[in-house]
């Protein structure tokens, strides 16, 4: 299972005005400068008049959109107020807000035919304590628009991202799981059986594709931290980074834009830039990444898992 989670760290902080800036993006997220190669486009527009955030505007290869939103930074995005998602075939995919980068509050989402496939709603102040998404089921269907779930009673049915499988399925009560849960997390080749209690989750084991047995409590996963959390981290790259001597004398700026695996072990692996500034400046993100103490590793259904973390490193000079 291939998860992602984004950091937002800076280091000197900085930006400039524009109009608009075009950036070229492969399926993982990396960036490209040779459009051709891309497989979608982001276009990011100056705020409207009145506002400061960011007009934000991805489109696919056959010219239709992608993405339509708002972000309180021009790259990476950080997405504030509503933003609307689309398939490559223009269908409508996704109806969510942020606040901070989260989604907060009602969520829709749809069926590649355009029939909603569920409605959700997210808590208003989400925290990232797990990788749980934390939201209440109000409504479910299938592809035909036949109700699973109404007015938040009912038997749940979730699918994968592509709605070729069943991942899970369980009831839900006032919104919320309830009772007897099972699914399969194709992730991590294991199945899956769960009690929930008002939306809490009392109890889970997971068996993995060897018959090993894994017993959680509370939550799904936990995402890997840098002992010390976030903040942490954010001072071991402060305290870390040099400004290259060769990138102080020709006044080079830029966001470096870093991913990296934690492993099971917590060791930190296959760092790569998947957006370039300068050599100097991407070598020493890199260099100072790698250098990094041993992380607390994730975990999904009680088993520790490699995830792919992202973090933009800004240099700026003063």
């Amino acid at each position: 299972m291939k998860l992602l989670f984004t950091l937002s760290f800076v280091f000197l902080f900085f930006s400039s005005g524009f109009s608009q800036v075009v950036f070229y993006l492969k399926k993982n997220g990396k960036y490209t400068n040779q459009p051709d190669s891309a497989d979608y486009t982001r276009v990011i527009d100056q705020p409207d008049s009145g506002s400061v955030l960011f007009n934000v505007t991805e489109f696919y290869k056959n010219g239709k959109r992608k993405l339509v939103g708002k972000s309180a930074v021009a790259d990476p995005p950080i997405y504030e107020m509503q933003q609307i998602t689309y398939y490559e075939s223009g269908n409508r995919q996704n109806l969510s807000s942020f606040v901070k980068g989260k989604k907060v509050g009602n969520s829709y989402e749809y069926y590649p035919n355009g029939q909603l496939y569920r409605a959700i709603k997210y808590p208003d102040a989400p925290g990232q304590k797990s990788i749980d998404p934390g939201y209440d089921i109000i409504t479910s269907f299938d592809s035909l628009g036949v109700a699973y779930v109404k007015d938040g009673e009912g038997n749940y049915k979730g699918y994968s991202d592509d709605f070729k499988s069943v991942t899970e399925t369980g009831q839900i009560h006032n919104g919320k799981k309830d009772g007897v849960w099972t699914g399969e997390n194709k992730g991590i080749h294991s199945t899956f059986t769960e009690k929930y209690n008002n939306g809490e989750l009392i109890e889970g084991v997971s068996v993995n594709d060897k018959n090993e047995t894994f017993k959680y409590t509370g939550t799904r996963g936990t995402p890997p931290t840098f002992k010390g959390g976030s903040a942490a981290f954010g001072r071991y790259l402060g305290n870390s980074i040099v400004y290259p001597a060769y990138a102080r004398q020709n006044i080079i700026e830029g966001r470096v834009i870093l991913t990296f695996v934690v492993e099971k072990d917590g060791e930190i692996n296959d760092i790569k830039v998947v957006k370039s500034v300068d050599p100097v400046l991407d070598d020493e993100a890199v260099r100072v990444l790698g250098q990094s103490p041993k992380w607390l590793p994730g975990t999904i259904m009680g088993q520790q898992v490699r995830v792919v973390y992202s973090i933009p490193i800004n240099f700026a000079l003063k």
